[in-house]
């Protein structure tokens, strides 16, 4: 499905990757629906963007999840789209005396959990429409994890493998889906990861994203050419070496 002139709802839409790609993506005629767990920050982006719809979602909470869609289908009944971008990235120390599993509890409750909800109670209404498309968002990392971040690192890897299955589930239907699965971006997804030198700038990301979006025939994966390291590493048999590269060894 090619993504001009639809109405499309980005969760996560108020910050990094979500808000580039809602504001990228109404510039080529789109009708931009965006969701954001904090009323402050979706309240300016909807300032700064008054022809995007928005609404407040903790995707983790079952009564913010069911108000949400109340409104969805109450309010966008034409919605052709979903981008399920919303996401957290922690560390975690398994090395500790005491190891807590709470930034894992959370990170696959918002990662992986509320995806799976979200994308439930909308497929109903997306296979409703002539032309429709899932849109999941992964990572480089769902192929190389990296160590630090080992929560963050299977739960995108899930959703590389959840989006195959879904695909195929849904190959008979309306619904395309779509994996996007970024590299390195320069965002506020984990502190002061905006200022790295080694992360790719977000404007280029996002319009190299959308280019590939806006095609005649979008690819199942949508990958900009800095993910390739990662993307392709097992395949073309230098697992080991990206590994260790994004994990700061020595081989």
């Amino acid at each position: 499905m090619r993504f001009t002139h639809r109405k499309i709802l980005i969760t996560g839409g108020n910050s990094g990757i979500g808000k580039a790609l809602a504001e990228a993506l109404q510039a080529r005629g789109n009708r931009i629906i965006i969701t954001g767990r904090k009323q402050a920050t979706l309240t300016q982006v909807l300032k700064d963007n008054p022809d995007m719809a928005g609404y407040v979602l903790d995707v983790t909470d079952s009564q913010s999840m069911a108000e949400f869609l109340d409104n969805m289908r109450a309010d966008h009944p034409d919605l052709d789209a979903v981008i399920l971008n919303a996401g957290i990235m922690e560390a975690e120390d398994y090395t500790a005396d005491v190891v807590s599993t709470e930034v894992a509890d959370r990170t696959i409750a918002t990662n992986l959990i509320a995806p799976i909800h979200l994308a439930a109670a909308l497929l109903p209404h997306l296979r409703s429409r002539p032309e429709a498309a899932l849109v999941t968002v992964s990572s480089g990392l769902a192929f190389v994890p990296k160590a630090e971040n080992p929560a963050y690192s299977a739960t995108k890897a899930a959703i590389h493998s959840w989006s195959q299955s879904l695909r195929h589930q849904l190959r008979d239907t309306s619904v395309a889906v779509y994996e996007i699965a970024p590299p390195l971006v320069a965002t506020e997804l984990t502190p002061g990861q905006s200022t790295w030198e080694q992360a790719l700038p977000l404007d280029a990301f996002v319009q190299e994203v959308v280019e590939i979006m806006s095609q005649e025939h979008v690819p199942e994966e949508i990958l900009v050419q800095r993910v390739n390291f990662l993307r392709n590493a097992e395949r073309e048999n230098r697992f080991a070496s990206a590994f260790a590269a994004i994990n700061g060894q020595a081989l």
